[in-house]
């Protein structure tokens, strides 16, 4: 899909939160053209130029230095597999594996009919419910293998896919355009992010009143 006069006007709408130094919004105009197009293209590194009076090579500098910009279209849903020493040891190699063979693809790779993109990911900081996965960026927490086999069955059938610590899955496309900043009216779906087990280690400094926990208080 081109980038249409909608998404230029959208993206000067981006370049408007940063009025003292514009270049600060290259970040969220790149997640605003992939949520048109599917990943970061040449037509959208140019116009991110453009429109901030920079070269294609600093834009392109930008896209290629972070994971999270991708240079070849993505699937519909975009799932990403922890690997790193913990979630790898509790089952997240054995769920990437797991996940190629079903789905016939290897890492950064999409499937035939475009329903689905996978790679490993670094540490998302979700050590408490290992193994952890992303969909759609979206926390997808404590999987194994026959977990993630339902929910792949699960988007394929059209059913609802809730993230273990936010809203309803969607897809890749439509959580490029919130990170991008545009209000999808889901900042409060999916209850409280942080529950005892993650705060476990932050209770007990509070409960012994150790001094970093307060700002120095005692």
């Amino acid at each position: 899909m081109a980038l249409t006069e909608e998404t230029r006007n959208e993206l000067l709408e981006i370049i408007k939160r940063y009025p003292d130094q514009a270049r600060s919004a290259l970040n969220p105009m790149l997640h605003l053209t992939q949520s048109v197009e599917g990943y970061v293209s040449p037509e959208a590194i140019e116009l991110c130029a453009e429109l901030l009076e920079l070269t294609p090579a600093e834009v392109s500098a930008v896209a290629t230095f972070y994971t999270m910009y991708k240079r070849r279209p993505v699937g519909t849903h975009l799932i990403g597999v922890c690997v790193n020493p913990q979630c790898g040891i509790l089952g997240g190699q054995e769920i990437f594996e797991s996940l190629c063979g079903d789905l016939g693809i290897g890492n950064d790779e999409t499937t035939e009919d475009g329903m689905f993109t996978i790679e490993k990911i670094e540490c998302q900081a979700a050590c408490t419910y290992a193994p952890s996965t992303t969909l759609d960026w979206e926390f997808m927490d404590d999987m194994s293998v026959d977990k993630m086999r339902d929910v792949v069955t699960k988007l394929r059938n059209g059913e609802t896919v809730e993230s273990t610590r936010g809203p309803v899955i969607r897809d890749f496309r439509a959580t490029e355009r919130t990170i991008a900043g545009f209000d999808d009216g889901l900042g409060h779906d999916g209850g409280n992010n942080a529950d005892a087990v993650m705060l476990a280690g932050l209770n007990v400094a509070k409960a012994q009143g150790m001094p970093d926990v307060d700002g120095g208080k005692k």
